[in-house]
């Protein structure tokens, strides 16, 4: 059974920074393609950030482009998320997630992704 574990969210003022972390366990990590997802209240979950399994190819959803950044440590099994010049809009709780597919090129759709952290609230105040 995987498991995944958040950390890092909180509360910061309009233009700071956070870095989330998720740290995996249960299989051979650096085989599997990771995403970032947000959801807001009211909203089904979407897509923030998605790295390769094996770390060459990221992909961002416009709003966050320019501001965030994926990347991932196969030796601590470990994916983050940097996430730079906050803003209120990006107030939600975020989830890391694992494709279930071993190792995908592409980017799978969200219904691929077969493991699900906790989530982990991130605060932007104005």
């Amino acid at each position: 059974q995987v498991q995944l574990v958040e950390s890092g969210g909180g509360l910061v003022h309009s233009g700071g920074s956070l870095r989330l972390s998720c740290a995996a366990s249960g299989r051979s990590f650096s085989d599997y393609g990771m995403g970032w997802f947000r959801q807001f209240p009211g909203k089904e979950r979407e897509l923030v950030a998605h790295i390769r399994w094996d770390g060459t190819k990221t992909t961002y959803v416009d709003s966050v482009k320019g501001r965030f950044t994926i990347s991932r440590d196969n030796a601590k099994n470990t994916v983050y998320l940097q996430m730079n010049s906050l803003k209120p809009e990006d107030t939600a709780v975020y989830y890391c997630a694992a494709d279930r597919s071993w190792r995908r090129y592409a980017m799978p759709p969200i219904q691929e992704y077969n493991y699900w952290g906790q989530g982990t609230q991130v605060t932007v105040s104005s």
